[in-house]
């Protein structure tokens, strides 16, 4: 046990995802085994700028691995990005006793993390998005579970598309990254995916190989578009004006952060939660907990926000080929 450090506190910020409540467990249970108070944070960041802050046992995190969204809901945060706001939120850590901060989110709440960090409380950043594009981690919380919900939805679109002779064309999340939609359009046989990292033509890649498709008999046909590439609705506009084809569009939006998470999603999540509080009780802080070829490591937080993280060329050959 760190001598430093008593008292560990846990906040959710950003988007939520499958799984964070999995890491909450975790970086909960951990703590308490090896002999240190925890407190949970409410609402992110800003839970630190109004005081809602509770004390956490093992009975706080019973019953939650299995649920979406997080136990300690999220929030933004605009005065938190501001000086007079992170001085702020330092000094409620310090009141409530918080020697040291577990920041589950994304990039924005890591970059939180980093200012905390400034401010004299030691952070440790657990990755926690559904669209994986933390630059330091193979893999983030969410990202499994959001995919599966993904190919759920369009799986049972494909009855209606079929069955009408349609172009369905399917908006993903992701933000600016495509990796939720490549993967989902291998995964459900779509004819083209679309994401934000590939420049695409709409003729030459999409409506010429419908066109192609047409000729061996083909009549529906999946169009998987990533939020950062384009919208749905003006994609399957476009498609209808050229080619006469009924194409309908729908975005899958939300729900694709809710629901039970995945098993991938549930042991990632503890297994970065339990290596989180290794770090602190080893006393190394400021540090973002990360996945690389299925082992847990980490990086200092500073380098981990200046890393940058390339689609898979690898999935991008596959998809063109098989998607006839």
């Amino acid at each position: 046990m760190s001598s430093e450090i008593k008292t560990i506190g846990v906040l959710t910020s950003g988007g939520d995802a499958p799984g964070m409540n999995a890491a909450i467990r975790a970086v909960v249970r951990a703590a308490l085994f090896k002999g240190y108070k925890v407190k949970g944070v409410r609402h992110g960041y800003n839970g630190l700028l109004t005081g809602d802050i509770v004390d956490m046992n093992l009975r706080s995190v019973s019953e939650i691995i299995h649920r979406g969204g997080t136990i300690l809901y999220t929030a933004r945060c605009l005065e938190f990005k501001t000086l007079e706001g992170q001085q702020k939120a330092a000094q409620a850590c310090r009141e409530a006793g918080i020697d040291a901060l577990v920041v589950i989110g994304g990039d924005g709440s890591f970059r939180g993390a980093k200012d905390m960090a400034a401010q004299g409380i030691p952070c440790i950043g657990i990755p926690g998005t559904i669209d994986n594009d933390i630059a330091c981690s193979d893999y983030t919380i969410g990202y499994d579970t959001a995919m599966n919900t993904a190919v759920e939805m369009i799986d049972k679109l494909r009855d209606t598309t079929q069955s009408h002779d349609r172009c369905s064309v399917v908006e993903v999340m992701g933000r600016n990254a495509g990796y939720i939609a490549l993967n989902t359009g291998i995964a459900v046989g779509a004819l083209v995916t679309l994401i934000p990292e590939v420049p695409f033509d709409l003729d030459r890649d999409v409506i010429s190989k419908m066109k192609e498709t047409q000729k061996t008999g083909k009549k529906h046909f999946i169009i998987v578009v990533a939020e950062g590439a384009g919208k749905a609705s003006d994609i399957a506009n476009e498609i209808q004006a050229r080619t006469g084809i009924d194409s309908r569009a729908t975005v899958l939006g939300h729900v694709q952060r809710g629901g039970s998470p995945t098993l991938r999603d549930r042991v990632t999540a503890s297994r970065m939660g339990y290596h989180a509080i290794e770090l602190i009780n080893k006393g190394i802080f400021n540090r973002v907990v990360a996945t690389r070829a299925e082992s847990i490591v980490d990086y200092d937080i500073s380098v981990a926000l200046s890393m940058y993280k390339t689609i898979d060329t690898a999935l991008l050959d596959i998809s063109h080929a098989i998607s006839i």
